[in-house]
């Protein structure tokens, strides 16, 4: 149909149907094979050739592929491609529990159920987008996606830079299960997809997708919750596609609007800027994330306080953004090449990879970023020196990795450790937010440890740790401002303001965190004390930024909380989608240390460098290092710094005092300016003892309205097995079938105490089953907190999980409901609702005043419920899933 020869554009089409999946049974097992699948291959590429579309020759197709044959053609077809390109997935899709990526999975992915189920053996969205299509020279890119969730991967398109010539249909509206339909035909949405392309005079996209609306509405299709089930498309404004023999739609340039010129040929294109980091920055902040929460749930299992072994810390949490990478992009990169100044050609620069604390990311990436392009960077030629990922992880997870796992690090054995799979690639830089932090590597490392560390004796900047309180409560006497103990200026704030409270970014997480917990605990015997101050719903966040972000959530709560935060934020401000939030006056307490971030170069034994021969390769690592370091310590680096709230290092002062925000003080004092190896470790030590083993009392809706929302993994029973995992053999807990047959409001599946998985999980499946009564709510909440209230207050953490579809009648209404809200208010355990079914936590619905008022979640069909209660009670819990 379409010529080949230079100067042409050549179009190619891949479909790629995953009906056979190789790991369904067992506990890492997606959910089963889809035999409708199989037919959607031959009777979409028959469509396509018939509508004019394509030629048979220009379609390939890929049934079940692994994830590297996957990889493989779709280099392929991103490099081929001149016009038209066009990829097709069907086959499961999934998605982590924040819902913001979606993972296509490949013939051999598995589930790895933790805190937050990850994916192996799939491609993310964001590295098809960020690594294949964004190099492809294709005038026109579409990409058509038939699979659960994914209306998902409309996030990832909206944050696309080169999204006008890409546009994106969707099976199904985001955070929605499908149906694959009968196995003998192909699936619902790809049966009707290629009945519309054989319209007369072809199509185009947008109506494509409006008919497939239609069509679905038609044939009244639901999701597997009961509702409308709606393809949906992105596109930019003013693109579309034709699909078909129709009059042809002027082709759209990649940078802008109106017809393409000519085909390029073969010359250089170039360089796509920190590819690599952007295509694994969301993805692995949230791997470290999950890792952070992973740790703090196993820290728990010993007995006796004091610190946790981190031998039971399992690397395995991230999805594989490292193996996407290595093989979706990588080797783009390597064919397309950069270019220097009059089309000199450029040999790829080494590429320096940067790890830092999640707080610095955002400051070190905006570094990178202006010395990638420095003068001292750049050649007389005009090629870059040397290329930087800047990418972060835990901080708790980093160091115990330099500490214990330099081995796994650089040669992973194992499914269960592996650094380079969640925390990232091997660094040859890392830049902690302490000093501190570098020192308890140096203390406790590994005598045959493969990573040798060489800090810098100064730090590059400096930035107090504040006590962030909302305008209308902060003080006006100087010495309430700077010099006290954090503990009093907390007593003093809430003795302002009685419903005042106090956050803290997790410890675990981030060195800010910590940093903050030092203060807070002030002596081993101020644990509890410390802990009580800063106590909230729900886990804390993970980041000073994410905490700062997540405030004005609720205007009510942000207007009397303050934050511990590092002062530089209040100085750059924060990246959030409300502009709205409260001014915040700093505090600076005087016995919370600062963060000092420091430059540590990181050496690895035999690590061979890029080409396997590390001599010559360490000799260029380190002369980029050292560039990059005397960078940021001179002129160019502090001018970022100052950008960015930073303060000098040597006398405390701001590096731009004009950007100084009302609320932050010129020169506080006195501060505790750096932070202890031994301080660190102990309030680190000290965090994760507390508490210890958890309390969950279940209750079950086992009413008859819940028939059919009970069986199957997302049905109520199911999701109760779900959380199971999260608990551990030193937990106690048990489960109530709320259901009043006359007997009282409850039957008890499993007795309140110890249980081993396995045996609570048979006695759900076997004891569990809707009654043919109606629930009573309000008397089971009361008896729940009885239960835990006899159970004592000796510090361990507590939660009651009710599991219902959220039709309570005249039962919460009233004075029950007040009665319960009381109550809940009183008990100081926090009730989590989920909720199965779509409104259950609107504002002021009972589900959702019940949780709020005794500290609790409440979850419904807005949320990844199963992931969301699992991660709630893996919060409080010592399982090992």
């Amino acid at each position: 149909m379409r010529s080949e020869d230079a100067g042409e554009p050549m179009d190619r089409a891949l479909l790629i149907g995953v009906s056979d999946y190789r790991f369904t049974k067992g506990p890492h097992a997606v959910p089963g094979k889809l035999p409708a699948v199989e037919k959607n291959l031959p009777v979409l590429r028959e469509a396509l050739v018939r509508a004019g579309v394509f030629t048979d020759e220009e379609i390939t197709s890929l049934p079940s592929p692994d994830f590297a044959e996957a990889a493989q053609e779709l280099q392929r077809v991103a490099r081929e491609a001149r016009g038209l390109l066009l990829v097709y997935f069907a086959g499961h899709g999934a998605i982590p529990s924040g819902g913001d990526e979606l993972y296509l999975q490949l013939r051999d992915a598995q589930v790895l159920a933790g805190e937050h189920t990850v994916f192996n053996g799939a491609v993310s969205f964001s590295d098809l987008m960020g690594t294949v299509l964004v190099t492809s020279r294709a005038d026109r890119i579409v990409v058509i996606l038939d699979c659960c969730f994914a209306g998902n991967a409309a996030r990832v398109w909206e944050h696309f830079e080169d999204k006008r010539r890409v546009v994106l249909l969707m099976s199904v509206q985001a955070n929605h299960r499908i149906d694959a339909g009968d196995p003998g035909t192909p699936t619902p949405f790809t049966e009707n997809l290629a009945e519309l392309l054989g319209e007369e005079d072809g199509t185009t996209v947008s109506r494509l997708a409006t008919r497939l609306r239609e069509r679905m509405a038609e044939q009244k299709r639901r999701t597997m919750r009961k509702e409308a089930w709606e393809p949906q498309l992105r596109a930019d404004a003013g693109a579309d596609v034709q699909l078909g023999e129709g009059p042809q739609l002027p082709v759209l340039a990649p940078g802008g609007p109106g017809p393409s010129g000519a085909d390029p040929g073969p010359g250089p294109r170039p360089r796509l800027p920190a590819w690599v980091a952007a295509s694994w920055r969301r993805p692995r902040a949230l791997a470290a994330k999950w890792s952070r929460a992973w740790r703090r749930k196993l820290s728990r299992t010993g007995r006796g306080g004091g610190k946790r072994s981190s031998r039971r810390i399992l690397f395995r949490l991230a999805p594989p953004v490292l193996l996407a990478l290595g093989m979706l992009g990588v080797g783009l990169y390597l064919l397309l090449g950069p270019v220097g100044r009059d089309d000199t050609h450029c040999a790829p620069p080494l590429e320096l990879r940067v790890l830092t604390d999640p707080d610095l990311e955002k400051t070190f990436r905006t570094a990178a970023a202006a010395y990638l392009t420095s003068d001292a960077n750049t050649t007389d030629g005009g090629c870059r020196r040397t290329g930087i990922t800047v990418y972060s992880a835990g901080s708790s997870d980093v160091v115990d990795a330099l500490r214990r796992r330099t081995d796994a690090w650089q040669e992973p054995e194992g499914a269960e450790v592996n650094p380079q799979r969640d925390i990232g690639p091997q660094p040859d830089v890392w830049i902690p937010a302490s000093r501190a932090e570098a020192d308890r590597v140096l203390k406790e490392q590994d005598t045959d440890a493969l990573a040798e560390l060489e800090p810098e004796e100064s730090p590059l900047a400096r930035s107090p740790v504040v006590l962030a309180v909302p305008e209308r409560l902060a003080p006006e006497a100087l010495n309430d401002i700077t010099g006290r103990p954090l503990t009093e200026m907390i007593e003093a704030l809430t003795g302002r303001a009685d419903d005042a409270a106090v956050r803290r970014p997790d410890p675990e997480f981030t060195d800010s965190g910590l940093l903050a917990t030092v203060g807070l605990y002030g002596d081993p015997a101020s644990v509890a004390q410390g802990e009580r101050m800063v106590r909230q719903q729900g886990p804390p966040s993970p980041t000073a930024g994410d905490l700062l972000c997540d405030l004005p959530d609720d205007d009510s709560v942000d207007d009397r909380t303050a934050a511990l935060v590092p002062e530089f934020l209040l100085v750059s401000g924060v990246d959030c989608e409300d502009n709205t939030r409260t001014p915040r006056w700093a505090l600076y307490p005087a016995d919370v240390p600062g963060m000092d971030p420091v430059f540590v170069r990181v050496r690895w034994d035999d690590a061979g460098g890029d080409d396997g021969d590390g001599g010559d390769d360490d000799t260029d690592r380190d002369a980029a290092a050292a560039a990059f370091r005397d960078w940021l310590a001179g002129a160019g680096g502090r001018e970022v710094l100052a950008r960015q709230g930073f303060r000098d290092p040597g006398d405390g002062e701001l590096f731009d005092p004009g950007r100084k925000p009302d609320g932050v003080k010129f020169a506080p004092s006195p501060l505790d300016e750096s932070a202890g190896r031994n301080e660190m470790e102990q309030a680190l030590s000290a965090y994760q003892a507390y508490g210890g083993p958890g309390r969950v009392l279940f209750l079950l809706d086992s009413s008859g309205s819940m028939a059919d929302l009970w069986q199957g993994p997302s049905g109520g029973p199911g999701l109760l097995r779900q959380t199971l995992g999260g608990l551990g053999d030193e937990d106690e807990y048990g489960v109530w079938a709320v259901a009043d047959t006359g007997d009282g409001p409850y039957e008890t599946l499993l007795e309140f105490g110890r249980h081993g998985r396995k045996d609570a999980e048979e006695a759900v499946d076997e004891r569990a089953r809707v009654r043919d009564a109606s629930a009573d709510p309000h008397a089971a909440l009361l008896a729940a907190f009885d239960e835990m209230e006899d159970r004592g207050d000796d510090g361990r953490p507590q939660m009651v999980v009710h599991i219902t579809d959220g039709q309570h009648g005249e039962s919460l209404t009233g004075g029950r409901l007040r009665e319960v809200l009381n109550r809940a208010g009183a008990s100081e355990v926090p009730v989590t609702v989920a909720v199965l079914g779509s409104g259950g936590c609107d504002e002021g619905r009972p589900d959702q005043r019940i949780a709020e008022v005794s500290g609790g979640r409440c979850l419904d069909a807005g949320d990844d419920v199963g992931a969301a209660l699992h991660d709630e009670i893996a919060r409080i819990g010592t399982g090992d899933d």
